[in-house]
């Protein structure tokens, strides 16, 4: 018990920075900003506390980053639909994940995914981390030729970074159970040191729901112009609950010859995480891949879901708290980076890469499509992508190599919906 409450709080810690983040990310639509933290807390919450109950998963569900992106800023401010549209949407979207869910259409598709594909996009979600782990301690930064190049090594956040990674990598080598959480304390302390973790006080009265819950428009989401980004919120929800249930699956070994035991009820809490999130105003919500910090830390069972749901709860009234270690570090207008959670991630990455051995590299038909899901899943900065550009490459090759009669029937239905997809992008 007491390490699966360690790697609940964990995976809180871990994730805390969503409750910030998506409030920033959605207020540019004209969202309440504070609305929008208690629509954080509380679609979490339901989505987590569901997996748990449900599935008995050490999984956290959560609004999804890059979701959140697309729904303000493509569909909001590039598509001209107003927020209310755009929930409306996200609603639809997950009514539609609910029925699949029921019915065990997506645990029947996780079932088709080969074998090396599932490895492979376990991988690349670890690379995925650890990148985003680099860049959000400061280690790696944008360049204008080469697109990435290493980040000033100057900066306190880097320090702050690199003295939780070092003690985390310290205290793994020492078979320490709370290793990632220990750094994640190291780099918060030592943020207060050098005054870029601000303290913010302990408790706050949770703010009102009203300016944004129940304000969905299905109607004007059911419009001509508008089914397109029902259909895009579909895939981007179901192949990054997938691709994130895989990776974290293999991560803490629950797999059982191929399968995930229970993937209907997992894939029954997203949907209904999606579903309220429409209603309560919010974006999207996915199996969060942070969750592998908790299963590194031993997490078993659902126990430690249950542990990060209610922190996510508790969020409304200790949302100083969460805020002291989910908040970023403005170094430009243009850069914020979160030094504080981010060696959890680059650690978590590396557990990942363990997975890379299990791909039948002797096959071509098996580890090309597997190679082109691990790197474009972090080069293009999308789960979605990767699985994607994997499906296709995968169905293609099997046509072209006479072994096309292996190949799962939904592999071939959702490989011509992956092309839809990226036409239906294009149009958009």
């Amino acid at each position: 018990m007491r390490a699966e409450v360690l790697a609940g709080l964990t995976t809180f810690m871990t994730m805390s920075y969503i409750l910030f983040v998506q409030p920033a990310v959605l207020s540019s639509t004209g969202m309440d900003f504070q609305a929008v933290l208690a629509s954080t807390c509380l679609v979490s919450a339901i989505g987590t506390l569901m997996m748990a109950f449900l599935a008995n998963y050490p999984i956290a569900v959560a609004p999804a980053m890059g979701h959140n992106f697309f729904f303000a800023f493509t569909v909001v401010a590039g598509m001209g639909f107003k927020w209310q549209v755009a929930l409306g949407a996200v609603f639809l979207s997950g009514v539609a994940f609910l029925v699949m869910s029921i019915w065990g259409v997506r645990e029947l598709l996780m079932r088709a995914i080969p074998d090396s594909l599932k490895h492979a996009i376990a991988v690349g979600i670890g690379l995925l981390i650890t990148l985003v782990g680099l860049e959000w301690g400061g280690w790696v930064q944008n360049n204008p030729a080469t697109f990435v190049a290493l980040g000033n090594l100057r900066q306190p956040a880097v320090w702050m970074s690199g003295a939780g990674i070092l003690v985390t990598l310290v205290l793994l080598i020492r078979k320490w159970r709370g290793a990632i959480l220990c750094g994640i304390f190291t780099s918060t302390v030592l943020g207060l040191a050098l005054g870029v973790v601000k303290f913010h006080g302990f408790v706050s009265a949770p703010p009102s729901i009203a300016p944004i819950a129940l304000k969905l428009d299905i109607w004007g989401a059911l419009s001509l112009g508008a089914v397109p980004v029902i259909f895009i919120f579909f895939f981007l929800d179901l192949f990054d609950s997938i691709g994130s249930l895989i990776g974290i699956a293999e991560q803490g070994g629950f797999m059982r010859s191929g399968e995930l035991p229970r993937a209907r009820e997992a894939l029954l809490a997203d949907a209904v995480a999606t579903c309220s999130a429409g209603l309560l105003g919010n974006s999207t919500a996915v199996s969060y891949i942070e969750s592998a910090a908790g299963v590194a830390e031993g997490a078993k069972t659902g126990l430690a879901a249950a542990v990060a749901g209610l922190l996510m709860l508790s969020g409304l009234f200790l949302s100083p708290l969460a805020r002291m270690i989910g908040e970023g570090y403005a170094v430009s207008p243009s850069l914020t980076l979160y030094p504080t959670v981010a060696p959890a991630l680059v650690v978590v990455g590396s557990f990942m890469m363990r997975n890379v051995g299990k791909i039948a590299w002797k096959e071509p038909q098996e580890y090309l499509p597997a190679f082109l899901t691990i790197v474009l899943i972090p080069f293009t900065f999308s789960i979605t992508d990767g699985i994607a550009f994997g499906f296709i490459s995968y169905v293609v090759l099997s046509l072209v190599s006479g072994q096309f009669r292996k190949v799962h029937w939904l592999m071939v239905l959702f490989t011509i919906l992956f092309i839809v997809r990226y036409v239906a992008l294009r149009s958009v």
